[in-house]
């Protein structure tokens, strides 16, 4: 849940500052270093299976993800579709990852999700929350099977969702 820290709106110059940096560093992500300077020293992160607190603590899950994307992809993208101001101080970003696995089938990762940046006082995320569109072990599973595209792999999970809602 995001948090109800910030009384004062940030500053409508530093929210554009915001967009603009998430915009050029999210795309690249798995390949470059992204810019700190727009977030509070105190950020805190969580998605479907981490939690932490701190500028440095972000940096090096950023690192995480390219020595990982290196290592275990031979090529992963990071489709950012769009990034919006959702409200006085909160962005959303909405993203695809996409990638082929470092295996001799050749599996493809692919999953769809979204980012809640919440902006302090002073323009700065203090929070980051990432929301996916499928269970993690759901992701994992990818790995162990060949895929045939990556279109064959949405349907089947949204069909899969369907019929989850169904019940």
């Amino acid at each position: 849940m995001l948090n109800a820290k910030s009384k004062q709106l940030p500053p409508p110059a530093a929210v554009e500052t915001v967009i603009q940096t998430l915009q050029t560093d999210l795309p690249t992500l798995f390949h470059k270093d992204i810019s700190y300077d727009i977030y509070d020293p105190n950020i805190s992160f969580q998605d479907p299976v981490n939690r932490f607190k701190g500028k440095f603590s972000y940096r090096i899950i950023f690192w995480t993800l390219r020595f990982h994307a290196r290592l275990f992809f031979t090529q992963i993208y990071f489709d950012l579709h769009q990034v919006k101001q959702d409200n006085d101080n909160t962005i959303c970003a909405e993203w695809t990852v996409r990638g082929t696995l470092r295996l001799p089938w050749k599996p493809n990762l692919f999953f769809n999700g979204y980012s809640i940046y919440h902006l302090n006082e002073q323009g700065l995320v203090d929070e980051h929350i990432d929301t996916w569109d499928r269970p993690a072990s759901e992701i994992l599973r990818q790995f162990f099977r060949k895929s045939s595209n990556e279109e064959n792999d949405l349907i089947s999970y949204s069909l899969q969702s369907l019929r989850l809602g169904l019940r």
